[in-house]
């Protein structure tokens, strides 16, 4: 980062909406410091801006590790490994092949493997 940079701010545009319904886009101002990646950006809009913004990541497991991929400007990304910079104006959304949860969180199971209401001996 050059000195130039270090009093803009970041913005993500982050496309939310739940399932199939509509989607719309909210706009974050960050500022220069608050965040070196995606994910640390979007800890920090949760954190201080949004607490409803829904994302995924399990950084601590690495067992679950690329539970972060969405897509930045159109591109597939690990949320945690994608810089951002001070001034730099960034399109957040879900991953496009997979079904929308909610905001940035995508179904990320196989088929086979999801749980399904009812399938339980309840009796």
């Amino acid at each position: 980062m050059n000195a130039s940079d270090s009093g803009k701010t970041v913005v993500l545009n982050v496309k939310r909406g739940v399932g199939d319904g509509p989607t719309q886009v909210e706009r974050y101002e960050l500022p220069p410091d608050a965040a070196a990646s995606l994910l640390d950006g979007l800890r920090w809009v949760r954190e201080h801006l949004d607490d409803s913004l829904a994302f995924r990541y399990s950084c601590i497991n690495a067992n679950a590790c690329k539970e972060c991929m969405m897509l930045l400007d159109g591109k597939v990304v690990y949320a945690c490994m994608a810089h951002i910079q001070p001034g730099g104006q960034y399109e957040v959304a879900p991953l496009a092949n997979k079904a929308r949860m909610r905001d940035l969180v995508s179904e990320i199971a196989p088929v086979k493997e999801r749980l399904v209401e009812g399938d339980g001996d309840d009796e």
